[in-house]
């Protein structure tokens, strides 16, 4: 399985504190963007490898061609950084066999149906059971916007 270093749920994906903190933080050189929408939008996927610094590649996936790339050998010296912008995505990874030990939750923003979780992110209920089960497989989750604050770990509001 190829080398995962970081998976974050964060639905703004690539910006300003992915790339200037979390990508500065750990040595990760390929950004693994899993969203079944986007996967399909080519104007998308050149803003947001624009939005990459360089050295860093940026891959826009569905979820099941996310999983089958995966799940494919390591390649020697990639670090890979996993973005979704929501929690169901890691729970579709999961069930495809992919390996994931931490989840970062960073940013959910408001919008129909969601109520606020904790600081600046909002859930609905369905997101709510996904970080559940997410959980129950036992991946922590912690909830942390920028590498320097501390982890939250979201178990407790669950």
């Amino acid at each position: 399985m190829r080398n995962i270093i970081l998976t974050r749920i964060d639905d703004r994906l690539i910006h300003g504190q992915v790339v200037t903190a979390w990508i500065r933080r750990y040595p990760i050189n390929c950004i693994l963007i899993v969203d079944d929408e986007l996967s399909k939008n080519r104007l998308m996927e050149r803003i947001y490898k624009a939005a990459a610094p360089v050295g860093v590649e940026v891959l826009i996936k569905s979820v099941q061609d996310a999983s089958e790339w995966l799940l494919e050998d390591e390649k020697r010296g990639e670090q890979i950084l996993i973005l979704v912008k929501v929690p169901n995505v890691i729970e579709k990874l999961l069930e495809q066999g992919i390996l994931i030990e931490k989840v970062i939750l960073g940013g959910m923003g408001a919008g129909k149906g969601r109520k606020t979780f904790i600081k600046n992110v909002s859930a609905s209920e369905e997101e709510i059971e996904s970080f559940r089960n997410i959980n129950s497989k036992g991946i922590e989750i912690v909830y942390q916007l920028v590498p320097d604050e501390k982890e939250t770990p979201i178990k407790k509001l669950l």
